[in-house]
């Protein structure tokens, strides 16, 4: 048995897979200040469904599988450790300089903001390796003491260890971490060269730094949810979702936390990719997770999910880069706990403001008293008030319908079923803009992909996106309202291994790449021997970073082996560089020099071959009628009820109609056809 959860911002997902392949899924209430609660709640109602005791069904388990915000709530909330930064004599400003870049370029009354580690706690170490891995300065081994000294008596939690050049010779990054060591030992240290062996310095150092302050907390958070779980009685093996769209033991991801700041979402492509396989051809699809407090988006392009290093902790040049690779996914604030508010100037906004898992909307009775989208939708009729997370929770109609009226309809001067329609308008553009700047600048048209709906809100608004963007397919998966615990269960025990070395494609270094490949081959094979030697199977993939010469940037090319012959792979591998860089940007130069820069291996071991499961049906409930839903320029009218988990497969239906599930209800309007496919997945044609 396998359990796979997902703490989001509002609710925690579960999925359990029985030894047979089947799939049940379950949600509990996040709790903010304890995550780890909201799991083992999530786990308690398992447990009652199958009238076991929690201890009894943990018994059961081989693996849990976690994915957290853990890490990147606390980068935002500033709870991570008081982290020192070390860096080569005369470069102090790395992490205050970052990379060019603002958002307003001509408001400069907008203060600088402020680096991830103060310059307090930045010291300068005398060293210097060149660019060729030549020692220029040699390391002063004294001045690591006096800093060492300086770390302990300001009570440092954490230390990053960032110098030039350090990805072509590592010697005094090595040093100096083996000095602090001894010094210091009960610190824990982040070396840039291990930790992300890449070009571009304020990335490396950046990452690094984040590394090293997440580490006390994470170590801590990890510890603290398996030492938990083993008392509840889980004697499996627990692993943490990565932001690459894998999983690592905890206790790996613990010595590089940096990987789970992304941990949840990435696992929504996953899913996404698999879903769309079954249902279509089209090589190009868009996943939409709409939670409770974010609406996360990302691709699958050409049957690839793209990773990208542009990923910042808060807004671009203001918040903090991670510098390191991680499957693209854009989040903006439009949830179904997403705040409906009118400005100063009589414009109606929802979001980026939650609600949240506490207080929640207005209708949860928890204490909001801001409308959210959520709100509206109840208002709207799209919502049963007493079906709400399969009649486990029930929603205060009445006091979604004042919120709204005092909040947005009176200041708007409109009636409130206009102001609740108006918010889902106002929710739905948000949401369309967020996959309209992930895909047209990946040069991927919307009109030409498939839409999957992940997020137990999804269904709400959905129909809608789908045909403003000029989506033909939408797909609601069965685990659609679990989606990124449905992905991790599809995801396999993954590792990155990472290497910079420069050659061209007119003067291409077949010994030095193959040296490369072989070195990074050896530490993929080292994890496939260890933590993936419980697989039922494994593979090596490689992928590399190239550019034409004289470019800024690279894009990622896959390589067909591992290895290079004089003349066999470089051909094809500059060819489908071209035809990537023609995708992506909308031009090719063939007859440009091609730079080849980074190379990277990927383990990947499966430790299940079942994947993509099916629900277990709920065939107590029959649902059958109607009821009345109001819709934008249209009114009220007369929607046909669907149980989604006991709908017939392969009929068409034909809108008005809400399908109601105990996770998700989606919303088809007049123009809508849809049916639910032997798969699984309800497929609508908006």
């Amino acid at each position: 048995m396998r359990f796979a959860c997902d703490t989001g911002g509002t609710f925690t997902d579960l999925i359990v897979e029985d030894d047979l392949g089947e799939l049940y899924m379950y949600k509990a209430a996040t709790v903010p200040e304890d995550p780890v609660s909201g799991v083992l709640d999530a786990l308690e109602l398992a447990a009652s469904d199958m009238s076991l005791t929690l201890s009894s069904l943990l018994a059961k388990g081989d693996i849990l599988i976690h994915g957290t915000t853990h890490a990147i709530n606390a980068i935002i909330t500033k709870n991570t450790a008081k982290t020192a930064f070390l860096t080569t004599a005369g470069h102090p400003d790395i992490l205050v300089l970052r990379e060019g870049g603002r958002i307003e370029p001509f408001n400069f009354v907008t203060p600088y903001p402020e680096p991830y580690i103060s310059r307090a706690l930045t010291f300068e170490v005398s060293e210097r390796i060149d660019s060729a891995g030549e020692i220029h300065t040699p390391l002063d081994e004294d001045k690591i003491i006096e800093i060492a000294k300086e770390i302990e008596s300001q009570k440092v939690e954490a230390v990053a260890i960032c110098f030039l050049w350090s990805i072509y010779n590592p010697i005094h990054e090595l040093r100096v971490g083996e000095l602090l060591r001894n010094y210091l030992p009960n610190i824990p240290i982040s070396l840039s060269h291990q930790l992300n062996p890449a070009l571009r310095e304020y990335r490396r150092a950046s990452s690094t730094a984040i590394d090293a302050s997440l580490k006390p907390l994470m170590g801590k958070y990890l510890g603290g949810l398996t030492e938990r779980l083993a008392v509840e009685g889980f004697c499996g093996r627990t692993l943490v979702l990565t932001s690459q769209g894998g999983m690592l033991d905890a206790s790996d991801l613990a010595q590089k936390p940096i990987h789970a700041i992304n941990s949840g979402p990435s696992m929504a492509p996953i899913a996404g990719r698999h879903y769309a396989s079954e249902e279509s051809d089209s090589p190009n699809v868009i996943i939409a997770d709409t939670g409770g407090t974010t609406y996360d988006v990302s691709l699958v392009r050409q049957g690839r999910i793209p990773l990208t290093k542009e990923t910042w902790i808060g807004q671009p040049y203001r918040g903090h880069m991670t510098g390191f690779p991680s499957i693209d996914i854009k989040s903006v604030g439009a949830g179904g706990g997403s705040i409906a508010w009118v400005d100063s100037g009589g414009l109606l906004h929802v979001g980026p403001q939650s609600a949240g898992a506490v207080p929640g909307p207005v209708c949860y009775k928890a204490g909001g008293t801001e409308p959210t989208l959520t709100d509206a939708c109840l208002t709207l009729g799209y919502l049963d008030a007493n079906y709400f997370l399969g009649g486990s929770m029930q929603l205060d109609t009445e006091a979604a319908f004042h919120a709204i009226s005092d909040r947005v309809a009176k200041p708007l001067n409109i009636s409130v079923m206009e102001a609740s329609a108006a918010i889902v308008s106002v929710a739905t553009e948000n949401m369309v803009q967020a996959i309209t700047d992930i895909t047209v600048n990946q040069g991927i048209d919307p009109g030409n992909s498939v839409l999957i709906g992940g997020g137990g809100a999804a269904g709400l608004n959905s129909v809608f996106i789908a045909r403003r963007l000029g989506c033909p397919t939408l797909i609601i998966p069965e685990t659609g309202a679990g989606l990124s615990a449905a992905g991790a269960l599809m995801s396999d025990l993954t590792n990155e291994y990472r290497a910079t070395f420069f050659t061209t494609s007119d003067e291409f270094d077949v010994e030095g790449v193959n040296s490369i490949l072989k070195e990074l081959c050896l530490e993929c094979e080292t994890f496939i021997e260890g933590p993936g030697s419980e697989s039922s199977k494994n593979e090596i993939e490689y992928t590399v970073e190239a550019r034409y010469a004289s470019q800024v940037w690279e894009i990622e090319v896959p390589l067909r082996k591992g290895q290079f012959s004089e003349t066999d792979q470089l051909p094809s591998l500059i060819e489908e560089f071209h035809e990537m860089h023609e995708q992506i940007f909308g031009i090719r130069d063939p007859g440009s020099i091609i730079e080849f820069v980074g190379w990277t291996a990927t383990a990947r071991c499966k430790l299940s071959m079942n994947k993509g499961g099916r629900l277990r049906g709920n065939a107590k409930r029959s649902v059958s009628g109607g009821r009345k839903v109001y819709f934008a320029g249209i009114g009220e009218v007369e929607a046909e009820l669907h149980d989604f988990e006991n709908m017939a497969s392969d009929i068409k239906y034909k809108g008005p109609a809400v399908i109601e599930s105990p996770f998700t209800t989606i919303v088809a309007d007049e123009k809508t056809s849809f049916q639910r496919t032997s798969n699984g997945s309800l497929l609508l044609q908006p």
